[in-house]
């Protein structure tokens, strides 16, 4: 592999997805040009699109006002219906298993009460030891709630690691299953990129008789998922991130089929998860519908799921094989570039690409880590920087190219060498 900028231009020019770039809004610099954008998996770009379908809703607000909901072009009474299928096909669910409602948190929360249900022998929830934050705070205030404070139980590297091993999962999932109400994982984890085997945790899990759930906000548009498959109970993600949806946007979740009429299952309830043909009855007992829409509080902000429907559009349109093809090939580029700079930068996310979306978690190990994050953001990289040492690179392949990293590794390799 030439490592040069022509080269990179040329492997460019081979890309089948080459066109899908000119389909986004690229951040730019004073001077006119692009950032080198590689900031993904905090927040993705906006589709050009969606301006037009959040435009086309808030046209017929101004035309119709309440009669939106049933005349609307698209109607607001089952917008949340029309993304179903398509996010679906994204994270390898059945329609009847997924839904695109509330925040990524609020949602743990509601699945947390239905699927956490401790008793005083099993009550323990079994999170990474460096889960996302927000995460951590949803489980521990869980925990509190049910009054079992001393409940959690993380799963931790070995001495002088970073990544998880697999059979150290699997070791404390048999050694301590049997007081476990929960496993809460996120996949991939936020700091090191690596991806959990959702399928043999589950079943692990429920083995001993565990409810197992994820949280895929950067799994979610980045892995291929198979959530049904995998046999989890329950996941949750945002669609900020890989999904392109608009900062603090909608997010979904998944409720494996299993449970879909299992209508004895505590939960909060809302009047959007009530039977539809009667939810306008008003004083019926709650009648929940059927699979993840019975989950539902209340009707959905409609130009947040416009803003996802365009890029649902998108995703449709490529698909996530095609998707995962290309990340691939970025992310084993990016770590090919970065091969002679082993004395200064650490990737400590996994090398197996199975293992792995499309981030890279770097540690700068020769000097200052953080001000060679500042030096390269400096120098027109929006990149992402987590404490305490690492800088996290994800080329996202909608919007991405090769020319994008192979500028960012010079930038990076003049900062290092001052």
């Amino acid at each position: 592999m030439e490592k040069t900028l022509e080269y990179a231009f040329q492997l460019d020019t081979e890309d089948s997805l080459k066109s899908y770039r000119d389909q986004f809004h690229l951040p730019l610099r004073t001077n006119g040009k692009p950032y080198i954008y590689l900031c993904g998996n905090s927040l993705g770009l906006q589709p050009k699109k969606t301006a037009e379908y959040v435009q086309q809703e808030l046209k017929d607000w101004k035309n119709l006002g309440v009669e939106g909901h049933f005349h609307a072009q698209n109607p607001w009474l089952p917008y949340h219906e029309f993304l179903t299928e398509k996010m679906a096909k994204i994270v390898g669910a059945k329609p009847l298993e997924v839904v695109v409602m509330n925040t990524l948190s609020v949602n743990l929360h509601l699945l947390m009460a239905t699927f956490y249900r401790p008793t005083k022998d099993r009550f323990k929830i079994l999170i990474e030891s460096d889960a996302f934050p927000s995460d951590r705070y949803a489980v521990e205030s869980q925990l509190k709630f049910h009054g079992y404070g001393n409940g959690l139980l993380e799963l931790k590297p070995r001495k002088g690691e970073v990544l998880l091993r697999e059979e150290d999962i699997e070791a404390t999932i048999k050694k301590e299953g049997e007081s476990i109400a929960l496993i809460l994982i996120g996949c991939p984890n936020y700091y090191t990129g690596q991806v959990f085997d959702m399928k043999r945790i589950a079943a692990l899990g429920h083995a001993k008789g565990c409810t197992v759930g994820f949280d895929l906000a950067h799994g979610a548009g980045n892995l291929p998922l198979e959530l049904h498959d995998s046999n989890i109970d329950f996941a949750a993600w945002c669609t900020y991130k890989y999904l392109n949806s608009g900062p603090g946007s909608v997010g979904g979740c998944f409720i494996h089929e299993r449970h879909a009429h299992a209508f004895d299952l505590p939960r909060f309830a809302g009047w959007w998860g009530h039977n539809k043909e009667t939810r306008f009855g008003m004083r019926d007992d709650f009648d929940p519908i059927p699979g993840a829409e019975g989950w539902q509080l209340s009707n959905p902000p409609i130009l947040s799921l416009a803003a996802i429907r365009a890029s649902l559009d998108v995703f449709d349109e490529v698909g996530m094989p095609g998707l995962v093809e290309k990340s691939r090939k970025l992310t084993g580029y990016l770590e090919k570039l970065l091969e002679d700079m082993k004395d200064s930068v650490k990737i400590i996310t996994p090398r197996d690409v199975r293992k792995r979306g499309c981030q890279l978690s770097l540690q700068i190990t020769k000097w200052g880590g953080k001000d060679i994050f500042k030096t390269i953001t400096d120098k027109g990289v929006i990149a992402d920087w987590r404490e305490p040492d690492v800088i996290r690179i994800a080329p996202a392949p909608l919007y991405n190219n090769y020319s994008d990293v192979f500028k960012f590794v010079t930038i990076l390799k003049e900062a290092i060498n001052g």
